[in-house]
């Protein structure tokens, strides 16, 4: 899959999803509450990331959050060291190399070998987004 048909399966399976762009990442939120992406791509290494080798042709990084304990699944209980991973590697679920302590895992232009699991991390994060939203909408205002 290339970027753009992993926005479009984003966009397309997922009901109220809303995009905005800013420092060559597209965010993914849930509503219009655009306080917390539950995913985001990237094409382009910049200034603030440069980890992944993203200027290579055709080369993207997908990142999700997920819950603690689908991270803890996939990384283990104890803290992770990121660096211990290679984030040039394609088609590899790793912890994201920055955000890793919010839950956020990362696959550079994923493939055959994770495409059906990064599809149900995307399922499984646009609903922590959905359960956020409908907490939030929840409270009172002066709460």
């Amino acid at each position: 899959m290339d970027e753009s048909s992993v926005a479009d399966y984003i966009i397309n399976t997922f009901p109220g999803v809303e995009t905005s762009e800013n420092f060559g990442y597209t965010f993914f939120f849930y509503g219009s509450d655009h306080m917390l992406p539950f995913a985001t791509l990237i094409a382009a290494d910049n200034e603030y990331d440069r980890l992944s080798d993203l200027d290579r042709p055709g080369v993207y990084r997908l990142n999700i959050g997920v819950s603690r304990q689908t991270f803890q699944s996939l990384f283990g209980t104890d803290k992770v060291d990121v660096s211990h991973y290679d984030f040039t590697a394609l088609d590899t679920i790793m912890p994201h190399p920055d955000y890793a302590p919010q839950n956020f895992i990362c696959v550079l232009s994923p493939g055959e070998a994770t495409l059906a699991q990064v599809r149900a991390l995307l399922a499984e994060a646009y609903e922590i987004a959905v359960q956020r939203n409908t907490r939030r909408s929840k409270k009172p205002e002066n709460e």
